[in-house]
């Protein structure tokens, strides 16, 4: 991107602390927390009244955190464009004007881009409608702020600014982020008082569900058998029973502390097996002891907050049809120092299907463990995974249940599956086996292979190809399409699929002269409308004009990578459950351009993973994974036809923006699931045809489609189902939020929380 055609003052700047640049790329390198730069204002003053800054800025490697302006000595959130590299600020100079201007690209040691920065002094109507953009699409306290009006004085709108800028960097919003060592440290340090109001507040329950928590045990180190079992005794919910499984452990202290803790507390049952059966019999074995209405899983040496029983009760009681509950969880070393979250969505079939993200903390209705058989033999180091995939078959996706809370603390030592899921392939393995017996059973033809973070699933087309029409909107910039164009005909092995080309008001004659050299090629048309840009105008117009059975939305700035591709994103779309699919794409440097997009986060909608480098896994794994996101983006986007009819089609009301995450978003409302796969790879050459929000008319145009989203999707920005509240709408990695948003996902699968037991 350049800024270089924008209205306004492109500006110098010098690096003052902290910074390092490569003279052969050109990037710069943040050398510690606090790098800086120095603006080099036009004139060397700015006078009285209001500006734009806008700075050209992307991580390479890394993240950037928060990148802030200096102004007055007072700082200034800078905040993304929608998927783009330019991030804006609006800024105020006092009567005396304005000498410096400091800004600070990142909080943490990262490399990254800085191209151009640009000044635009601003008319008192420019300043309104600049802050009612800025406003729009802040996230502030996990809410995107729509003011009232856009007729309110410039004066007014920035008090408001400032205000919402104030509380951002303070405690009322989302604060810079940190490391989980501080988050948890701030949020989940475990509240004594409350424990014990909860106490009291249970025995008053008109209800209190039984909770059979299973543990099998093997040669358990004493330290964390003893940790183990004491952290089920310091829980607040006082109804449950231990039910522990020794498979015959030839270590003489195992069976000594089993013993000695049996004989203390009638809850712990015992079950001394004589003959090592390994962990699939060890656990059915202490399922058979389970008389509780509930079962919970517990490795021997794992750990579980105080809380956790009672969350899970807590939803046990609310929801007599409930029959899989999961939380959140982390690891915890030798030391007793928590680290890699895993901050989950609600229930997402396609990811669980590429992972056992249930795993831990899971709880079954009992009664559906013995409707399934239990644990089976076989399927050692993922025996859970088998036993859930089997689970859920059974269930509704309502009966699934996701507490955003972290109720499982998984013990990281030498050998154990959390250190590394090397020290245990035999898991891995097993694992395949049971999600291609999943697949089998559910009547899906596939194949299942080990990927980075768990597993694909290579679903079959069987029959006769379905058809794919792929819809290119275009204007001019000739070197684009035919870029486009060429990579799909010579790199695409799907074979049942044709393009249509629309042009809209093309006048340069190499693009007219590339027009006529297609005519005779069957498997290209071209279709003319001369109006003014309108993208969902553009495709409604060719996907009415075509019958194929699968339409896609191509940009013509979109490069193919992958030959399969369109199989891979074909085999998606004709699951009838399935409503629009996304593909992997990167910017032309191999950083990750579009990941799958999370509602809410920078304002209205934000490109996760944006800016990591290819090869990226992201949260557990997740970047690399089939999963099922609340909105893709329409750069790459396949949908059935008679889906896009179903649900109207691109509201031609968003012109420009916005109008992918609109459909998929409808979609969504429909019940039907939208699904990312990293496994169809392009490039995008990002909105290289198409230029920039750089004049009023076009920055106008954005504030009402940005105020369009807000009237209708405002309940998403704070709970998309696919995020978790526990992780930043502010950055573009997962990572903690600084606080937590309250609002809880309830769309698809339901996610619910209750009054935290933990310090906030």
């Amino acid at each position: 991107m350049s800024l270089a055609g924008s209205p306004g003052a492109l500006v110098g700047y010098q690096p003052i602390n902290q910074l390092t640049r490569c003279e052969t790329t050109g990037l710069f390198r943040a050398t510690g927390e606090d790098p800086q730069v120095l603006l080099h204002l036009p004139g060397g003053t700015l006078g009285h009244g209001f500006y734009r800054v806008s700075v050209e800025l992307s991580p390479v490697e890394g993240v950037l955190g928060r990148p802030l302006l200096y102004v007055h000595d007072q700082p200034v959130p800078l905040r993304p464009r929608m998927h783009g590299s330019e991030w804006t600020a609006v800024v105020r100079a006092s009567e005396k004007g304005l000498q410096h201007i400091r800004l600070d690209p990142a909080d943490r040691e990262v490399t990254f881009l800085l191209g151009d920065v640009l000044i635009e002094h601003l008319s008192e109507q420019q300043a309104i409608q600049a802050l009612s953009l800025e406003l729009r699409r802040t996230p502030s306290i996990g809410i995107v702020f729509c003011p009232d009006a856009l007729d309110d004085q410039a004066d007014a709108l920035f008090a408001r600014y400032e205000a919402v800028n104030a509380l951002s960097m303070g405690v009322g919003s989302e604060q810079p982020m940190g490391t989980y060592t501080e988050w948890v440290a701030r949020y989940e340090s475990v509240d004594v008082a409350a424990l014990d109001v909860a106490r009291q507040e249970v025995l008053g329950w008109s209800r209190r569900p039984l909770i059979s928590i299973l543990m099998p045990v093997y040669n358990t180190d004493e330290r964390w058998l003893r940790e183990c079992i004491e952290s089920v005794r310091r829980q607040a919910y006082p109804d449950w029973e231990l039910c522990i499984a020794d498979d015959a452990s030839p270590r003489p202290h195992v069976r000594q502390v089993l013993e000695e803790y049996a004989a203390a507390d009638s809850r712990i049952r015992l079950c001394l097996r004589a003959e090592n059966g390994h962990i699939s019999r060890s656990s059915n074995s202490a399922l058979t002891m389970a008389r509780g209405e509930f079962v919970a899983l517990l490795d021997h040496d794992d750990l579980l907050p105080p809380h956790a029983l009672l969350e899970v009760a807590r939803v046990a009681v609310a929801d007599p049809e409930v029959g899989v509950i999961y939380s959140d969880e982390d690891k915890i070393d030798e030391t007793g120092i928590r680290f890699d979250p895993y901050f989950k969505p609600a229930w997402n079939p396609d990811l669980f299907r590429s992972q056992n993200y249930l795993s831990h903390f899971g709880v079954y209705r009992t009664s559906l463990l013995h409707e399934v058989g239990g644990f089976r033999e076989g399927y050692e180091g993922s025996q859970d995974y088998d036993l859930a995939l089997r689970c859920v078959e059974r269930l509704r996706d309502e009966q699934i249940v996701h507490i955003p809370h972290v109720l499982y603390h998984w013990r990281a030592i030498a050998g154990s599956t959390a250190r590394a899921i090397d020290e245990k392939s035999y898991a891995v393995e097993a694992g395949r086996r049971a999600l291609a017996e999943h697949l089998r059973r559910t009547g899906v033809e596939a194949t299942v292979v080990p990927s980075p973070g768990g597993y694909r699933v290579e679903r079959k087309l069987g029959g006769e190809l379905p058809r794919v029409e792929l819809i290119i909107p275009t204007r001019d910039r000739v070197d684009l399409l035919r870029m486009c164009v060429d990579s799909i005909l010579t790199k695409t092995t799907y074979p049942a699929y044709a393009i249509t080309i629309v042009d809209n008001g093309s006048v340069e004659a190499e693009t007219l002269a590339y027009f006529g050299s297609l005519a005779d090629d069957p498997r290209i048309r071209i279709i003319h409308d001369d109006r003014p840009f309108n993208f969902s105008r553009l495709n409604n117009l060719a996907v009415r004009n075509v019958d194929a059975e699968i339409v896609g939305m191509i940009n013509n700035d979109i490069e193919v990578i992958s030959p399969d591709w369109l199989q891979e994103m074909v085999s998606h779309a004709v699951r009838p459950e399935v409503g629009a699919v996304g593909a992997m794409l990167y910017y032309p440097h191999d950083a990750i351009q579009h990941a799958g997009v999370i509602i809410g986060m920078h304002g209205v909608a934000g490109h996760v993973y944006s800016g990591a480098a290819r090869g990226h896994n992201g949260q557990m794994g997740r970047a690399r994974l089939v999963q099922n996101l609340s909105a893709v983006t329409a750069a790459c986007m396949l949908v059935r036809r008679d889906l896009w009819d179903e649900v109207g089609g691109l509201d031609e009301t968003l012109t420009v923006a916005f109008n992918d995450i609109d459909f998929c978003l409808r979609l969504r409302e429909a019940g039907y699931l939208n699904v990312w796969t990293p496994f169809a790879e392009l490039y995008h050459h990002e909105s290289a045809s198409r230029g920039y929000e750089d004049t009023p008319e076009k920055k106008a145009r954005f504030e009402r489609e940005i105020a369009t989203m807000c009237e209708r999707w405002t309940p998403w920005y704070a709970s998309d189902p696919a995020h978790n509240p526990n992780l930043s709408l502010y950055a573009f990695a997962m990572v903690p939020a600084f606080p937590p948003r309250t609002a809880m996902p309830r769309l698809g699968g339901r996610a619910v929380a209750f009054p935290s037991l933990v310090s906030s």
